[in-house]
């Protein structure tokens, strides 16, 4: 089994990154595995000059190595135009079509998931393009602006339920046609999207224990639907670990507000917490006693480095301490008094 960080270089690292990193290494680590280092910078109007260096220098800073070089997902842009042209072609061109809507269109057409305001798209170049494939070409002919869209199974469709056991949140079980739509896999600038080059760079590098953040429970659904799609046109093998891997998903850290952690607030990030004296060994001990590790053994959080995490850590424990953690105020005081 393989391991990975997958940082966008959207910014520095933040505490929450840390806890998911931590996490990350602890899971590969504990098995003796590799764990890799994949710079996902493929949507680069996002990507902020020097991040890159940045996170490698606080993963370095908190004791969390990598095996390998750093792979980044700017320089697999053939990787990725191969990947699409099989998928393109498959079932005779039926898993992938244009769309030509607006996100203005779409908004005013979708009705969001209850609680997360996440939008599934009516399907409006999915009809056209079975109802008038002529129109369709006479678009793409003329240089109608589109990008390209996934056909999940209708939400009716056996094939639309996806199951996988999550080490963390157990069973979980959506239905990729009414929870998740067909979604772009290559946006209308060219770029392509993050669900499609993460399951291809997940499968092609071998990686086998995904570890990240909770809010991708439902998008881990639909990377199992697509990671399918891509072992049918021939690419990676049944046979491997990474055709089937195993998933852990961890609490999200929110600030004293109750709003998750991110690249924006600044203040909770790592250069912050290092340039105000906070220690590695204190951000280490401060994620491993909300990740439960310490259960049994510690009263309170005490610092430790990412070796002496490692001797505790099961997802057993992770497990039995799966709600979020909300990070005070004074995060600050509270790290160097450990």
């Amino acid at each position: 089994m393989a391991g990975r960080f997958a940082p966008t270089p959207s910014g520095r690292m933040h505490l929450g990154n840390a806890f998911a990193m931590l996490a990350a290494w602890l899971s590969a680590r504990s098995r003796h595995e590799p764990i890799y280092l994949r710079i996902e910078d493929i949507d680069t109007p996002r990507v902020l000059p020097g991040a890159d260096r940045m996170i490698m220098d606080d993963l370095t800073w908190l004791g969390l190595d990598w095996d390998g070089e750093p792979v980044y997902q700017s320089a697999r842009q053939a990787v990725y135009d191969a990947v699409f042209e099989r998928l393109r072609s498959l079932d005779g061109d039926a898993l992938l079509y244009p769309c030509f809507c607006s996100r203005a269109e779409i908004r005013a057409a979708s009705a969001p998931q209850e609680g997360d305001g996440f939008l599934v798209y009516p399907g409006t170049c999915r009809r056209l393009r079975d109802e008038d494939r002529d129109e369709v070409e006479r678009r793409l002919a003329a240089g109608r602006r589109h990008s390209w869209r996934l056909a999940v199974p209708g939400a009716q469709e056996p094939s639309a339920f996806v199951a996988f056991d999550d080490l963390v949140y157990g069973a979980q079980s959506f239905n990729v046609g009414r929870e998740l739509g067909d979604v772009i896999l290559r946006r209308s600038d060219g770029l392509y999207a993050y669900q499609f080059v993460v399951t291809v760079d997940d499968l092609l590098m071998g990686v086998s224990d995904v570890v990240r953040g909770r809010d991708l429970l439902r998008s881990t659904a639909l990377q199992i639907w697509l990671r399918g799609q891509m072992l049918r046109t021939g690419l990676g093998s049944h046979n491997l670990p990474a055709a089937d891997p195993q998933y852990a998903h961890v609490p999200l850290l929110d600030n004293a507000a109750g709003v998750r952690l991110a690249k924006r607030e600044r203040s909770l990030d790592l250069g912050r917490l290092r340039e105000a004296g906070v220690r590695p060994d204190q951000v280490i001990g401060y994620c491993a006693w909300h990740m439960g590790l310490c259960e049994g053994v510690l009263e309170r959080p005490e610092a430790m480095s990412a070796q002496q995490a490692l001797n505790l850590f099961s997802w057993r424990k992770v497990r039995r301490h799966a709600g979020d953690v909300v990070v005070p105020g004074n995060i600050v005081e509270v790290l160097r008094a450990l």
